[in-house]
C-alpha cells in the first residue's frame, strides 16, 4: 500500500475493534480453502477420520458447481451434526492434547470454512440410529437440522464454491487443472490407506477407482501402488523397510532407470498423512545423487512411521508441512534406507528400458519417450541386426585378458587415489568351444556389435551390453570403494580463506564440520558469521573455494545436506572412471566380454551408468519374436 492510498483511508480504519464472526470464517477460510482440491483434501480426511471403508468423490465443473463427498463411516447424531460446522468443533482431540495427536485433521476448520464461502450440506445418519439429519450452510449462516433420508456414513455437498467471495473465483485455474489437482490429492490418499476404497467421478464418468487391498504393507501395498502410478512401477520398484529408534520406513522406490524429469512423482507420508516437506526430498535427491544425473527425478512413495511426539503437524493449516524432533535421524535413516534397497537390486535395470528399445526399433513417425533421460543421451542401438552383420565381431576362440593398449592413467588431481588401469585385472577362464551355460542373468557372450556393444544370450532372449557405459560403472563403484576405505585426500592451503557469511548459515556450517571433514573440507568458525577453510578435496584441484563453502550453506539451509561437495567429488570421480575405462571401438575376446558380464552381476548398480542412463538391454524371445511377426 501506497502513502497516498494509506491517507485515503476512513479515519475509522485505525480504531482496533473485533471483527465479526462472518468475516473471521472468511479469513480463515482464505487458508483452508485455496481451490477446490483443498476441499476434497479436507473433507476426504474427514472420511478417513471416521473410520470410512468407502469414500466416493464427485466433483463438476472442476469442483466450482459441486463436490460432493459420500463415505460409509459411524456417521453423526444431530447435536453432533450442528457442532461440525462450527469454528474450531472437533471430536479428534482429546484432552486439547496437541502433541499427540493419532488422526488426520485435528483443527476443527473445515466445514465451517467451507460453510463460509460456499453453499454446505452436510447429511448424516450414526451408525445404530433409525434417523438421518442434514444441516445447511450458505456463506457462513447455518439453519437448525432437519430430518433427511440417507443410509449409514455421510455425505458433503459443496455447492457453488467461492461464491461468497468472488475476488478468488478469477484465480481458479480451468476446470480441467483443478479437476486434476482434486484427482492428485484423491490419488494421494488412496496409497497412504490401501485398506479403503476410493472413486472420483466428473458426474458422467468415473475417472478414478481403487478398491481396497488386503493390507498396509509388502504386496498389498505395492497393488494399490501399481492401481495409481502404473504396472510399470510395480515392475521397476524395490522395496524399502528400515528400522531405527523407533522410527519405521516403508514403501517402495523405483530403479534409477526408472526415472522422469521431474518431482511430481515422489510421495512421501508420514504417519498415514501425505506431506511436502524441503527434509524428505532433499533426503531422497542425496540418496538417489549418485545414480541419477541433476535433471532426472526418482519415482517413489516412501511411508513413514513415528511415534506421535516425535512430529509436529500443527505447522501450517494445510497440514502438509511437518517438522521433526531429530530431523538428522529421519534424513539419514531415509537415505541409508534407499541407498541399501538399491544396493540390493544389483545389476538390475528396469523392464521399460527394453520396451523402449523395442520402440525404437520398429517403424513408426516418432521417437520413443525413453525413460532415462533427453534425446540427446539415449544411447544408439542397432536398429536391425539384419542389416548389420558387417559389423559383427565374434571371434571363435579367447586371445588373452587384455582390453588392448593403454597403460596406467596419468591424470591430474588425483590426490593418493590409485587410478584405475586401461588393462582390467579381470582373470579370464579358459572357455570350450563347445556349447557354454546361458543361465547367468546376463547370458554368454556371443559377440561384438561394431566394437562397441556385446551381444550375449540369456536362457530366454538376448542382453545387448554398452560396453563403455558399463565398464565405467565398474571402475567408479571400485574407486567409490577405495574412497571409502582410505578416505578422501585433503589438500592444505597456503593462505587459508575466510568465507564471510551470516550467522545462522555458518552455524549450520561449522555444526557439520566432522561430516565436510570426512569429504576433505576442513572448516573452523571465525568469529561471528564467518568460517576459515584450511584444507579441501585434493580431487577437485583449482577451485572456487568461497562460491562451495556458500552453496553448501545455501543447501543446508534449504535441505539440510551437502550435496555440492559430494557432486563435485562424485562428478570428478565419474569422469576419472570414465577416462579409465575400456572405450568404445575397441574389440574385446570371448573372455573379456564374459569377464564384464560377470562382474557386472556382481556389482551394485551395474544396470546403470552414473547419469542414470542404461547401461544393457535385455530383450526376451518373445519380444523378438514380434518383431518378426512370429507372434
Amino acid at each position: 500500500m501506497t502513502s497516498q492510498n494509506r491517507h485515503d483511508l476512513p479515519e475509522s480504519a485505525g480504531i482496533i475493534r473485533l471483527l465479526s464472526e462472518r468475516t473471521i470464517n472468511r479469513i480463515a477460510a482464505g487458508e483452508v480453502v485455496e481451490r477446490p482440491a483443498s476441499a476434497v483434501k479436507e473433507l476426504v480426511e474427514n472420511s478417513i477420520d471416521a473410520g470410512a471403508t468407502r469414500i466416493d468423490v464427485v466433483m463438476r465443473d472442476g469442483g466450482k458447481a459441486l463436490i460432493q463427498v459420500t463415505d460409509d463411516g459411524k456417521g453423526m447424531s444431530p447435536d453432533e451434526l450442528s457442532l461440525s460446522v462450527e469454528r474450531h468443533a472437533t471430536s479428534k482431540l482429546t484432552d486439547e492434547d496437541l502433541v499427540n495427536i493419532a488422526s488426520l485433521g485435528f483443527r476443527g476448520e473445515a466445514l465451517a470454512s467451507i460453510g463460509a464461502v460456499a453453499r454446505l450440506s452436510v447429511t448424516s445418519r450414526a451408525r445404530g440410529s433409525d434417523e438421518a439429519w442434514a444441516v445447511r450452510v450458505e456463506g457462513g449462516g447455518k439453519h437448525a437440522p432437519e430430518p433427511a433420508a440417507f443410509s449409514n456414513g455421510t455425505r458433503v455437498e459443496v455447492r457453488d464454491l467461492f461464491y461468497a467471495t468472488p475476488a478468488r473465483l478469477k484465480f481458479m485455474k480451468t476446470s480441467r487443472t483443478e479437476y486434476g489437482q482434486a484427482a492428485d490429492v484423491l490419488k494421494r490418499l488412496a496409497m497412504a490407506h490401501p485398506d479403503i476404497a476410493f472413486s472420483l467421478s466428473d458426474g458422467d464418468r468415473t475417472t478414478f477407482s481403487a478398491p481396497p487391498v488386503g493390507g498396509l504393507a509388502g504386496d498389498a501395498r505395492l497393488e494399490r501402488l501399481a492401481a495409481i502410478l502404473g504396472r510399470e512401477f510395480r515392475d521397476n520398484a524395490i522395496e524399502i523397510d528400515a528400522e531405527r529408534e523407533g522410527l519405521h520406513l516403508t514403501g517402495f522406490a523405483g530403479l534409477p532407470t526408472f526415472s522422469r524429469g521431474n518431482a511430481m512423482h515422489q510421495y512421501l507420508f508420514v504417519n498415514g498423512r501425505p506431506v511436502k516437506d524441503r527434509l524428505l526430498v532433499g533426503a531422497v535427491r542425496g540418496a538417489y545423487q549418485d545414480y541419477l544425473a541433476r535433471d532426472r527425478h526418482p519415482v517413489l512413495a516412501l511411508f513413514l512411521d513415528v511415534p506421535s511426539e516425535f512430529v509436529d503437524v500443527n505447522v501450517h493449516p494445510a497440514k502438509a508441512e511437518v517438522r521433526f524432533k531429530e530431523a538428522g535421524l529421519v534424513r539419514g535413516m531415509i537415505v541409508s534406507a534407499l541407498r541399501h534397497g538399491l544396493g540390493m537390486a544389483g545389476h538390475r535395470a528396469s523392464t521399460t528400458v527394453a520396451s523402449a528399445a523395442l520402440g525404437a526399433m520398429r517403424p513408426h513417425d516418432g521417437g520413443p519417450s525413453l525413460p532415462w533421460g533427453r534425446a540427446a543421451e539415449r544411447p544408439t542401438l542397432p536398429r536391425g541386426f539384419a542389416a548389420q552383420f558387417d559389423g559383427i565381431y565374434a571371434p571363435a576362440e579367447s586371445s588373452g585378458g587384455s582390453f588392448g593398449e593403454g597403460g596406467q592413467l596419468a591424470l591430474d588431481r588425483t590426490g593418493d587415489i590409485a587410478m584405475p588401469s586401461a588393462r582390467p585385472t579381470y582373470e579370464t577362464t579358459e572357455m570350450p568351444a563347445a556349447p557354454v551355460q546361458e543361465d547367468f542373468p546376463l547370458g554368454t557372450a556371443r559377440g561384438q556389435v561394431h566394437a562397441t556393444y556385446i551381444v550375449s544370450q540369456t536362457a530366454d532372449g538376448i542382453v545387448i551390453v554398452d560396453q563403455h557405459a558399463a565398464h565405467e560403472r565398474l571402475v567408479y563403484e571400485r574407486m567409490k570403494k577405495q574412497i571409502a576405505a582410505t578416505g578422501v585426500a585433503r589438500q592444505t592451503l597456503l593462505l587459508p580463506e575466510v568465507v564471510e557469511l551470516e550467522e545462522g548459515p555458518a552455524e549450520r556450517l561449522t555444526a557439520r564440520a566432522d561430516e565436510l571433514a570426512g569429504l576433505g573440507l576442513i572448516i573452523e568458525p571465525f568469529g561471528e558469521g564467518a568460517v576459515v577453510v584450511r584444507e579441501v578435496p585434493a580431487m577437485l584441484g583449482k577451485m572456487n573455494v568461497q562460491g562451495l563453502v556458500r552453496d553448501l550453506a545455501d543447501e543446508l539451509t534449504e535441505l539440510d545436506e551437502a550435496l555440492s561437495l559430494k557432486e563435485r567429488l562424485e562428478d570428478v570421480a565419474g569422469t576419472m572412471a570414465c577416462h579409465g575405462s575400456v572405450r568404445a571401438g575397441r574389440r574385446l575376446t570371448v573372455d573379456e566380454m564374459n569377464a564384464l558380464l560377470r562382474e557386472m552381476e556382481a556389482t551394485p548398480h551395474s544396470g546403470q551408468c552414473n547419469h542414470g542412463r542404461p547401461t544393457y538391454v535385455e530383450l526376451k524371445l518373445a519380444d523378438i519374436e514380434k518383431l518378426f511377426g512370429r507372434r
